[in-house]
């Protein structure tokens, strides 16, 4: 059995992901940050524990991490969006997006890494995006933060090697979550067809691909495109 962490776990992939790491048995906490009521209804339902931590207050981070004791899988999911023209996209909306998703994820690795550092053990798992591989207009800052997260993953892979701690990254394509909600029935008809295998992907399509590099002893720094095919680098 497994201590796992999930950030941004109630609702949508990270959600899946915490159903899929405790139907194998694992001890899972997972953090939310304004999502109260299904993150309560989430941790009745598994078992898991809802911890509620926003990952942009360093504070937070460090009293939630040093709760849990040992972790042996930190999956970093929590992430935000944003669409629209680069020159419509204000300094602080740039600033929040990188703040949650490239720095809440700096805060969560830096809590978690001297447990694992000093076991010996560890696998990280960083959530990215197809954008982050390829990039995507009108969603420039959302690539770029993206693009950072890779970056970091395959950094973070090289350094900790030697510790024993693996890091990957799950880049998921078109899934279908909140984020997606706001997509036309044209606007989905032609992502579909754009996809070799022709639909959206599910939460639990991540959650299987976090589940294999959870336990992949052998893999490290690697980028897991689950994407149907939309976007093959």
């Amino acid at each position: 059995m497994a201590n796992v962490v999930i950030t941004g776990g109630s609702r949508g992939i990270g959600a899946a992901a915490v159903r899929a790491f405790r139907k194998r048995g694992d001890r899972v906490w997972f953090l939310y940050a304004k999502s109260r009521e299904k993150a309560a209804a989430l941790a009745l339902a598994t078992g898991a524990e809802a911890v509620e931590c926003d990952v942009t207050d360093p504070k937070a981070v460090t009293e939630a991490f040093a709760g849990f004791g040992d972790v042996d899988v930190l999956i970093l999911n929590a992430g935000i969006a944003h669409q629209g023209l680069i020159t419509d996209v204000g300094e602080e909306q740039w600033h929040r997006l990188f703040e949650v998703n490239v720095h809440g994820m700096y805060r969560c690795i830096c809590a978690a890494l001297p447990g694992m550092i000093r076991r010996q053990a560890g696998a990280i798992i960083t959530v990215a995006s197809m954008w982050g591989q390829v990039g995507a207009s009108c969603e420039v800052c959302y690539s770029a933060t993206k693009g950072a997260v890779i970056a970091m993953t395959r950094a973070l892979a090289q350094e900790l090697g030697p510790s024993n701690i693996r890091v990957n990254c799950v880049a998921p394509g078109l899934i279908s979550t909140d984020m997606t909600a706001n997509l036309t029935a044209d606007d989905l008809r032609e992502l579909h067809e754009a996809t070799p295998l022709g639909r959206s992907g599910t939460p639990e399509d991540v959650a299987k691909a976090m589940v294999y590099l959870a336990d992949a002893d052998f893999v490290t720094g690697q980028v897991l495109a689950v994407n149907g095919g939309f976007v093959i680098t």
